[in-house]
């Protein structure tokens, strides 16, 4: 747990929740919080410590070694398996019976315990995929 609750840590904390459904880069998180004079440093130390509290989730996009990162200590996100669009990269919560089922058909069939605070599945949102962008 961070021990200090710095303004850097509040702004930074007030911007993560309030795009709960968004991945994001370091290098976006500092560039939106630019006027509030945090550096980019302090965003990587500051993200570092959320993920450590788990307040804040770490991955990759499918075909690049950027860094990202969502808030999820939103209430909303806690026990939610997150679906993120490839196309215009906005993060969805699967359905709670749906993540249900996927979960007991994988415990069941392939003896897997997914990991829900920690697993992001990727592909085309039905809005994408309705104005044909899907590639």
């Amino acid at each position: 747990m961070s021990r200090y609750s710095t303004k850097q840590r509040k702004s930074l904390l007030a911007y993560l929740s309030a795009h709960p459904d968004e991945l994001l880069s370091t290098r976006q998180i500092a560039d939106a919080l630019q006027h509030e004079k945090i550096s980019l440093s302090a965003v990587y130390r500051n993200l570092s410590e959320l993920e450590a509290e788990e307040k804040v989730r770490r991955c990759a996009k499918s075909g690049t070694r950027e860094v990202f990162y969502q808030y999820i200590a939103a209430d909303a996100c806690r026990g939610a398996l997150h679906m993120t669009c490839i196309q215009c990269e906005k993060t969805f919560h699967m359905a709670d019976e749906n993540a249900a089922l996927l979960v007991k058909h994988l415990a069941q069939s392939e003896k897997f315990t997914l990991d829900m605070a920690d697993t992001v599945l990727y592909g085309t949102c039905g809005a994408c995929r309705e104005r044909g962008r899907t590639t």
